[in-house]
């Protein structure tokens, strides 16, 4: 079995919990905007199974219904943050491990012209 087909049957459990949260979330921004999953669709320009599914987090669901979603709603601004390069630490503690030690050696200037 393919390494993604795992991924979107059986994902590891925090990957279930955040699609599903951010379903709750996409579900109660609709709500609050009194729009039907119809309406949301036709916005998206997708099916109405299509944000049931994301609606309920289903990890099978496209990345890119979850952001034409946000983006329907207004909401894409915020997506901003995931993954932003500033705010992870590992991988800057992990860069700076690789950082040389000390400065290079200046390169002498051949004067020969």
């Amino acid at each position: 079995m393919p390494v993604g087909r795992r991924t979107t049957s059986s994902p590891p459990a925090p990957v279930d919990e955040s699609l599903r949260r951010l379903g709750r979330n996409i579900r109660i921004a609709r709500l609050r905007r009194q729009l039907r999953i119809q309406d949301l669709a036709e916005r998206m320009g997708v099916s109405r199974f299509t944000v049931a599914d994301l609606e309920r987090g289903k990890p099978g669901t496209s990345v890119a219904a979850y952001f034409g979603a946000l983006w329907a709603l207004g909401l894409l601004d915020q997506a901003d943050e995931l993954a932003d390069p500033d705010r992870d630490e590992e991988g800057r503690v992990l860069e700076s491990a690789r950082a040389p030690r000390r400065a290079a050696r200046p390169r002498r200037l051949d004067n020969d012209f």
